[in-house]
């Protein structure tokens, strides 16, 4: 299941506020699926889709398995909202943009750091999760600090006496690890800043990743959640028609 959680149909135009109740609604459903294994689901997010599924496994039941493609550990975005408990968003300081010779914002290094006074209360609560996480991150990610929000992750549930969450890191590899073959997305325009941004990636190397990503989150899934179908291998597919412009961060 793909969940949209705003500027869609009905849904919020702008990501201000997240009411948790949205998304598990999702995942009852998922579970009374007759066609769901169970007994639980896994999720997959990247972006800003990858806090609200730290959100998920922290804060709601049913989770087995998670993986996070280039996510933040705070509330970047929007305040949430779950059963009489609100989780703030990390304060964003634009004056901290880097731009580029060719006019593109570098958004990495804008939001509150997690770990340092007040911010700390919009630090995603994942020790209470109770679900494995696989961190997949891109080294050259120009959106978020991925590698810092996964290691600081890391620290966060081994102080709480939790698993090591498994983090691979690939080197020149950008913000949108998408599956194998996607032609690489180094720049566009940002919706939610409204600005042209850069991503980030190397095309041989960003491509490179998005093969072992690919392999690496099925792996983890069938581990976590079972079944008896082995790893779908990528393949070359032929498209025609318009292709949408990736970048709705």
């Amino acid at each position: 299941m793909a969940l949209a959680y705003y500027n869609y149909e009905d849904l919020p135009k702008a990501p201000e506020n997240f009411h948790l109740e949205y998304f598990e609604e999702a995942v009852n459903y998922l579970l009374s699926h007759p066609q769901v294994k169970g007994p639980g689901v896994g999720l997959l997010g990247i972006s800003k889709g990858g806090d609200l599924c730290l959100c998920m496994a922290s804060f709601l039941k049913g989770i087995t398995a998670s993986v996070i493609i280039n996510g933040s550990v705070i509330n970047a975005v929007g305040d949430l909202h779950y059963k009489g408990e609100t989780l703030p968003a990390v304060g964003l300081h634009l004056n901290r943009i880097k731009v580029t010779k060719d006019g593109l914002a570098d958004f990495s290094r804008v939001a509150n750091n997690p770990v340092e006074g007040s911010f700390q209360k919009s630090f995603i609560p994942l020790e209470r999760a109770e679900s494995p996480f696989l961190f997949l991150v891109g080294q050259d990610d120009c959106i978020f600090n991925s590698e810092f929000y996964a290691n600081e992750a890391s620290k966060r549930l081994q102080a709480h006496g939790k698993e090591k969450p498994q983090i691979i890191c690939y080197p020149a590899a950008g913000h949108y690890i998408e599956p194998p073959y996607f032609p690489l997305c180094r720049a566009s325009l940002s919706i939610l800043f409204s600005r042209p941004a850069i991503w980030g990636g190397e095309p041989r190397a960003h491509a490179m990743a998005q093969v072992d990503a690919w392999k690496q989150l099925q792996i983890f899934f069938h581990k976590h959640l079972g079944g008896g179908k082995g790893i779908i291998p990528p393949k070359v597919r032929s498209f025609t028609g318009l292709c949408g412009i990736p970048g709705a961060n």
